[in-house]
């Protein structure tokens, strides 16, 4: 171990491209975790979305494409179509205080909705992490249609 940080400098300055690289990807996983630890939302797994299920019986906004969420979509979720998804719509504020959990297809675009949410002043909200296929792959009920 010692040898190697000896020859540390020596390798950093013989290769300079791929020191900077590495300490850009450093900097970038830095960041990334503190906005994940600065976030105000919390992504969920299927499991824990399973336990919130149970235990509190959250409202679920699935804003995946209509197409996608008739094929497949957790049960008992609601489906909006991202350009009608308005946290400030009066069905919605009702919700305010029940837990919301956000999700799509493939967990990729609920971020934007539970901040817009969170910014509305709903308190408990969540996403599922992966989406959808993530719940599928986890081997747990789908409904199909459009209910």
């Amino acid at each position: 171990m010692n040898d190697f940080l000896q020859k540390l400098p020596q390798f950093a300055g013989h290769h300079l491209e791929l020191s900077l690289l590495f300490a850009g990807l450093v900097i970038a996983l830095i960041v990334t975790q503190i906005m994940v630890l600065m976030r105000k939302y919390t992504e969920l797994t299927p499991a824990g979305l399973t336990q919130l299920i149970n235990r509190d019986s959250p409202l679920l906004i699935d804003l995946s494409a209509i197409a996608d969420f008739e094929k497949m979509h957790v049960p008992g979720a609601k489906h909006v179509a991202m350009s009608q998804f308005d946290p400030e719509n009066k069905d919605l504020a009702k919700a305010r205080e029940l837990p919301v959990v956000v999700m799509d297809k493939d967990g990729r675009g609920s971020d934007g909705a539970a901040q817009r949410l969170i910014k509305a002043g709903f308190t408990r909200v969540y996403t599922l992490g992966g989406g959808v296929l993530a719940w599928q792959q986890a081997q747990l009920p789908v409904a199909k249609g459009k209910n």
